[in-house]
């Protein structure tokens, strides 16, 4: 299945290794063509090229192809979930405890990161581009040059309690 070293040494059916949402710039999209075969998926199945950082049964950690910045991984659901409706609770505990790990890693990892940032971009407006679901966990370093800079504004109590109770009103149905 793989090498020594985590490198998934089966041939990739196209070229594969993990292109993410992050892609090339921030907040860019470079959405994949539409296809039968999710890459995803064949790189869960060691049928595509990946660096491999940890597996188990529910879920496989690689290196993202297209890095924001160096160390950058992606957690993936062997199981092909689009986005966070079609994951069960166990594997998006599971996805996210994983998540956690790696992040741990990455900080005593001689990569010598000095923050961290979990993400997931759940649906094309949220610059989700492969559609099987993932968690990014982005090592970060001091002048690395990615922001996240959105153009907040203070929202009035009234429409925050109304946003809260839309979504207590919805969580029923999440269970």
């Amino acid at each position: 299945m793989g090498g020594s070293d985590g490198r998934r040494v089966t041939p990739a059916k196209e070229d594969a290794a993990a292109s993410s949402d992050m892609g090339h710039d921030a907040m860019t999209r470079h959405a994949e063509p539409p296809s039968e075969v999710c890459l995803f998926c064949a790189i869960a199945a060691g049928e595509a090229e990946a660096s491999v950082v940890h597996e188990d049964t529910t879920v496989v950690a690689f290196m993202d192809r297209y890095p924001v910045t160096p160390g950058h991984l992606l957690v993936v659901p062997r199981r092909h979930a689009v986005g966070l409706e079609d994951l069960d609770g166990t594997t998006s505990a599971h996805v996210w405890s994983v998540g956690h790990d790696m992040a741990r890693a990455l900080r005593r990892s001689s990569m010598r990161c000095e923050g961290i940032n979990i993400l997931l971009c759940d649906g094309e407006v949220a610059f989700q581009s492969v559609f099987h679901f993932h968690l990014h966990v982005i090592p970060r370093y001091a002048g690395d040059g990615w922001t996240i800079e959105p153009d907040t504004k203070e929202r009035d109590r009234s429409l925050l309690d109304s946003d809260a109770h839309a979504i207590r009103d919805a969580i029923a149905s999440t269970r």
